[in-house]
């Protein structure tokens, strides 16, 4: 007979199950070796230290010296040549206003203008007062006092601006900017050596009635058409002067032309006409620099090129005309000269190569252009620049 104690529920029947007398079965396997993890690392240093080697570099950033000096000093300067060159450059404007008219009168004027005549032989050319310029078109023009052009070469010719008044009176003559030979020379060399240009239109020519104005009132215009045209003027002439080359405050002077009234293309009109003129001296700034710093004494200045920076306060003055018909040029400076020296990155990288960083900033001390030097050197560990001095990048930054 089985009584209830006897009588195990199927809830508990799993619990108490008696375990498997047979051997314990472990599903367990030895660790492995993190080969993955170390290849990654060993690959992170070798394309670090790989990327120090290919980023490395050996740079010298140079900062030049500059220096500033009192001058008053004379110099001479001779056109196109030598240690001291010089250049002239010249702008021209006419400026034009329409007036009222006050009346009419009958008038019998000549046409007059400026040309630049040009001299492509090695010697000078004389012309005689009275010499004949011919337009394209058969016009002839003569200059009224006798000039001299000076020689000059087919590439460079030498050159002089003169006036020239038409030979006739009348409003034919007042042409367009145009070329002009001279018909004395026909036949010979000079015939093609020796010519000139106009680069504003002949004006002033009139036959028959024109208008008139009042001649306060045309004072008055004039005068405006001055104080317009004098600031114009200088603009321009700042927009003629080469690359490389210095115009120095005085090196300018500006001189006006009253141009004949002439009737106007509005009925009762007159216009009123005013031409400035304004040749300038202009040197190129690497041999004003040294001619300027080797004048000044007590510089220790030992012929190491510098150039002149927009610093110096420099007036220009001198009793020669700056027309471009002489060949040397006698002037006087006076002012603040402030200099900048001109670091030459081939010779800075020649001073370094294959020095240690300790030995290259000693030896850069001894140049006079160097006002201060930062050495880089990459990798970190690198305390030596290459044997090459083509491996070596020179900066040159703003003193």
């Amino acid at each position: 007979m089985r009584t209830l104690q006897d009588i195990t529920p199927p809830s508990r029947r799993r619990e108490v199950e008696p375990l498997s007398s047979g051997p314990l079965q472990l599903n367990q396997r030895p660790p492995k070796f993190p080969y993955t993890t170390l290849t990654a690392i060993v690959l992170v240093i070798v394309v670090s230290i790989g990327a120090l080697f290919y980023f490395s570099s050996a740079k010298v950033e140079v900062t030049p010296n500059t220096i500033s000096a009192a001058v008053q000093s004379s110099f001479t300067a001779t056109q196109s040549s030598g240690t001291l060159p010089y250049e002239v450059i010249t702008a021209q404007k006419i400026a034009t206003q329409s007036v009222k008219s006050s009346g009419t009168k009958a008038v019998s004027s000549f046409t007059s203008g400026t040309i630049t005549i040009y001299n492509t032989q090695t010697k000078s050319q004389h012309l005689i007062t009275n010499t004949r310029f011919a337009t394209t078109a058969g016009l002839i023009f003569r200059i009224r006092s006798a000039i001299t052009i000076p020689g000059g070469s087919s590439a460079k010719p030498g050159s002089v601006t003169a006036k020239v008044y038409a030979d006739q009176a009348g409003s034919s003559y007042n042409v367009a900017p145009t070329s002009f030979t001279i018909p004395g020379f026909a036949g010979t060399p000079q015939a093609s050596q020796v010519y000139a240009r106009s680069t504003a239109a002949m004006t002033g020519g009139a036959s028959g009635t024109i208008p008139i104005i009042d001649p306060m009132l045309e004072a008055q215009t004039k005068s405006a058409l001055i104080k317009a045209l004098t600031p114009d003027l200088l603009a321009s002439i700042q927009t003629q002067v080469p690359a490389g080359y210095t115009l120095l405050i005085g090196a300018a002077s500006t001189t006006f032309e009253e141009l004949a009234s002439a009737p106007s293309a509005t009925t009762g009109q007159v216009d009123v006409k005013e031409q400035g003129t304004i040749p300038a001296v202009v040197f190129p700034n690497v041999a004003l620099a040294k001619a300027i710093a080797t004048s000044i004494s007590g510089l220790s200045y030992q012929g190491e090129p510098l150039t002149l920076t927009p610093a110096s306060n420099l007036s220009f003055t001198t009793s020669s005309a700056l027309n471009g018909s002489a060949t040397t040029l006698s002037f006087m400076l006076s002012g603040t000269a402030s200099f900048i020296y001109t670091v030459d990155p081939t010779r800075i990288a020649a001073a370094v190569s294959g020095k240690t960083k300790t030995a290259a900033e000693v030896a850069l001390t001894n140049y006079s252009e160097v006002k201060r030097a930062v050495i880089i050197l990459r990798p970190f560990w690198r305390q030596t620049f290459p044997q090459d001095p083509a491996s070596i990048t020179v900066v040159v930054t703003t003193p």
